[in-house]
């Protein structure tokens, strides 16, 4: 079937080399997560050091690549995506990778509780055992207005979304973090609200675009990206992915997202990248690419509209951004 380009689609033969996908796994897991079992309740404790290029998860990646998510411009380079990032459990500067990428991730569970059918326990490494995972292109917008090209594996929110099994009467996904103040040395911090929180509409939750990542540049996810596994939501700024989620809750309330709670003049519930809504602090109308130094224009919903502005549709009364 021919997949048609987008407007800010280009060949994806320029981001990835072909090789990376040679040696995957003829056979594809089962696209079903009905099978996942439900184990007993483990605490965040210290395992194997996560490393994105050994342990057990390892040998799922790379994952074969979604041709529906194609990019304008080239992957931002490993190197420089690996080594700047955003991570306030480890520190609000930008080389908190260091530490960050030590972070122990095996065994690590996942709570699912609130409006459901049945709260469980999910087993991250049986998980991945019983669903396939893709690789997506997606582009990458912080509100501090840079911006990067990434390529993240794993699977669609929708999918964890039906195995939660909610309630009709659920609107809400509120996402929870890890902590750990004796590892991560940001959760010694009693200044802001641990542990991080964030959440979407459940429409949102199940667009095509949400994802669960477990990997990125074709290897597991190493910490400093929020391993063993982040929410990508790549029409809202990055704040909104939380990373290493160890609980996932379904509700008929809108959650209030952590950096709501620090400073909500400044940082809104809906976050859709906007640039004519510019922080109270900066424009957002440009962003700036990492590894070029180079500004482009910011693009509503970050360029991804044609999928997600139906879905606020109707709220003149609030902010898309604020």
């Amino acid at each position: 079937m021919r997949v048609c380009a987008r407007k800010w689609s280009i060949s994806e033969a320029s981001a990835t080399s072909e090789h990376l996908y040679l040696d995957r796994r003829s056979l594809l897991r089962s696209l079903s997560l009905g099978g996942v079992l439900a184990g007993s309740i483990n605490s965040f404790v210290r395992g194997a050091i996560a490393d994105e290029d050994v342990g057990p998860t390892s040998k799922y990646y790379p994952a074969p690549r979604n041709a529906r998510y194609v990019i304008t411009r080239e992957i931002t380079d490993e190197g420089i995506a690996s080594k700047y990032n955003n991570f306030f459990e480890f520190g609000s500067h930008k080389s908190i990778w260091k530490l960050a990428r030590k972070m122990p991730v095996e065994p690590w569970t996942v709570h699912i509780d609130g409006m459901v059918h049945k709260e469980m326990v999910l087993d991250f490494d049986r998980l991945l055992s019983k669903i396939s995972l893709e690789e997506r292109l997606y582009r990458h917008r912080c509100v501090e207005a840079w911006s990067m090209i990434v390529p993240w594996s794993g699977f669609p929110l929708a999918d964890l979304v039906r195995l939660c099994d909610p309630l009709g009467s659920a609107k809400y996904i509120r996402m929870e973090t890890f902590r750990d103040a004796e590892f991560a040395p940001g959760h010694r911090q009693s200044w802001y609200p641990w542990p991080y929180v964030e959440g979407l509409t459940l429409e949102e939750a199940t667009n095509e675009l949400a994802f669960i990542a477990t990997g990125i540049y074709g290897k597991k996810m190493p910490g400093q990206h929020g391993a063993p596994l982040r929410l990508v939501v790549p029409w809202k700024y990055g704040f909104k992915s939380i990373k290493s989620i160890v609980r996932i809750s379904f509700t008929d309330r809108r959650p209030t997202s952590f950096w709501e709670q620090v400073q909500g003049s400044e940082y809104g519930f809906w976050a859709n990248v906007n640039p004519d809504v510019p922080h109270p602090r900066w424009s957002q109308a440009t962003e700036r690419l990492l590894g070029s130094g180079e500004r482009i224009p910011t693009q509503i919903f970050n360029g991804y509209g044609e999928y997600v502005a139906h879905l606020y549709k109707g709220m003149d009364g609030e902010s898309l951004f604020v």
